[in-house]
């Protein structure tokens, strides 16, 4: 027969989250310096990669406007930029930035499996139940919104701003920062912006939204879905719209998962047994 669990007093939380952040600190540690030593593969592979013509995309774009009949100018012959360096101590501290986005990228899963150790006990056991898998959903939807970030909207974005010219005699030379930024903001913050059915699942099983509340404010929602966008995408409406469009497919997703959430809430308040 198992005891009964003790309960924890308030220090003994305190103490459980001191060590659930230090786990956490030393996971973006571990990632951050193994994406430092693999300077290679991180620069010249992954992060400079989209301002080459040969980059995945602009192939696959390029095939596709072939193979179409469409117009050639899809084929990308060159980024129409050159990256540089203008501050002493630069190239450095963008080593420093990426590994840290990096390795942030690389410890999310687990960054989410410490908060759901630290947070499970505290739940009911219907309430597990019902959040179960909680962390390889998060984890694929974000890492889902880094390789969409990634493979579409960075490319698109430095070949849209890139080739962009006011006067042939203005060539562009863009700033290794600028460019670096362009690249993390829109990976890492395109695979937070994926959560969005993670956070509307919690809020309609606490009650706070349901379906009906998500259907009445769509349109609001949309215009939110178009400001999120607008922050953090460059400043052109192509990226932002394409942004908008697997948020807004999200958003719908996030309905419908509400529903189903309502749906099994109403069913285990009339058969509280077979909770």
């Amino acid at each position: 027969m198992t005891e009964p669990q003790k309960e924890l007093t308030f220090l003994d939380h305190l103490e459980a989250l001191r060590w659930t952040l230090m786990r956490s600190a030393v996971a973006v540690v571990a990632g951050t310096v193994l994406a430092f030593v693999f300077k290679d593969v991180v620069f010249d592979r992954i992060i400079l990669a989209p301002q080459r013509p040969d980059f995945l995309t602009y192939r696959i774009f390029c095939h596709l406007a072939v193979r179409f009949g469409l117009d050639r100018s899809f084929c990308m012959e060159s980024t129409g930029f050159t990256l540089m360096n203008t501050s002493m101590g630069g190239q450095f501290m963008v080593h420093l930035t990426v590994s840290f986005v990096a390795g942030l990228i690389l410890a999310f899963p687990y960054l989410l499996w410490e908060a759901w150790r630290f947070v499970a006990p505290g739940l009911k056991a219907t309430e597990r139940k019902a959040v179960s898998g909680v962390v390889v959903y998060a984890s694929v939807l974000f890492l889902c919104g880094v390789v969409f970030g990634y493979y579409v909207l960075a490319p698109m974005s430095i070949q849209f701003l890139g080739t962009y010219t006011v006067s042939d005699s203005v060539p562009n030379l863009v700033d290794l920062n600028s460019y670096i930024g362009t690249m993390t903001s829109l990976t890492l913050w395109t695979g937070v912006a994926f959560e969005l059915p993670m956070v509307v699942y919690f809020l309609a099983h606490t009650g706070i939204v349901g379906p009906g509340f998500l259907r009445t404010y769509r349109r609001h929602a949309y215009v939110v879905i178009l400001i999120i966008a607008a922050i953090i995408t460059p400043p052109d409406v192509t990226s932002q719209i394409i942004v908008s469009i697997p948020l807004i497919a999200l958003y719908e997703g996030s309905i419908f998962l509400a529903a189903r959430t309502a749906k099994a809430k109403v069913r285990r308040a009339a058969n509280p047994a077979g909770a």
